[in-house]
């Protein structure tokens, strides 16, 4: 993998119904990035997207079951800053007025250059590519990209689940989550206790420290920065 492009760095959703056309794509873009997840409709895009966040999002408009709008307005509101970018028939015109309330980024009207899409991404991803470490606090970063948290110079060797959390906690608005979502995304649809969800916060402690992961009494836990009071 090629650290000096941008693209190699990051991990893209695309999500097209016309299954000709997605392998056309991924063809065209896949190989570009470092990791490309393939959905088919709407309802399947956002379950890879709450399993995998990737950094980015290509999305139809017009497809069965869940439309590619209604999937961008639950990922806008899972995680604000993920770029959004609209692949659309002219037929959908209408449709991209209600765009602007699922924060698309750009959109490109069908029959589009896949090379002028291919220019776009190559300016997004050396934009985003700044954005995706985060000092959680002064002595803890987090790089999005490869999901590694550092605390001091050191790393902290966290396992999937543990990153996918801590990911999921940078995404909140108040970096909050309650007990039962934490349960819901780590866990899926397995039947998960109480008592797991502590242990596996115990766990998460001892490795990176107390003072990272806090309790909110009842409710669930957030990520101490700045803005938190202790507790």
């Amino acid at each position: 993998m090629d650290r000096n492009d941008p693209m190699k760095r990051l991990s893209v959703l695309y999500v097209e119904d016309e299954k000709q056309l997605a392998g056309l794509m991924k063809n065209v873009i896949g190989r570009r990035f470092g990791r490309f997840f393939l959905a088919y409709n709407g309802k399947e895009g956002l379950e890879l997207f709450r399993r995998y966040r990737p950094d980015l999002v290509i999305t139809d408009i017009t497809m069965p079951g869940m439309d590619g709008l209604e999937m961008g307005r639950l990922i806008h509101e899972l995680s604000p800053a993920t770029p959004l970018i609209i692949l659309s028939a002219y037929s959908d015109k209408d449709k991209l007025l209600g765009a602007i309330d699922v924060g698309v980024t750009k959109y490109f009207i069908k029959p589009f250059d896949p090379e002028e899409l291919l220019e776009y991404l190559e300016k997004l991803s050396s934009q985003l590519i700044p954005t995706l470490r985060i000092a959680i606090r002064p002595d803890y970063l987090y790089t999005l990209h490869t999901g590694q948290l550092s605390k001091g110079k050191e790393p902290v060797s966290l396992t999937r689940r543990e990153r996918k959390f801590i990911r999921a906690l940078l995404d909140e608005p108040d970096n909050f989550l309650s007990a039962d979502s934490i349960k819901e995304l780590l866990w899926d649809n397995e039947h998960a206790t109480d008592d797991a969800l502590r242990v596996f916060i115990n766990r998460l402690r001892k490795k990176a420290g107390k003072e990272l992961i806090r309790n909110r009494s009842g409710e669930g836990y957030y990520l101490l920065r700045g803005s938190h009071p202790s507790s």
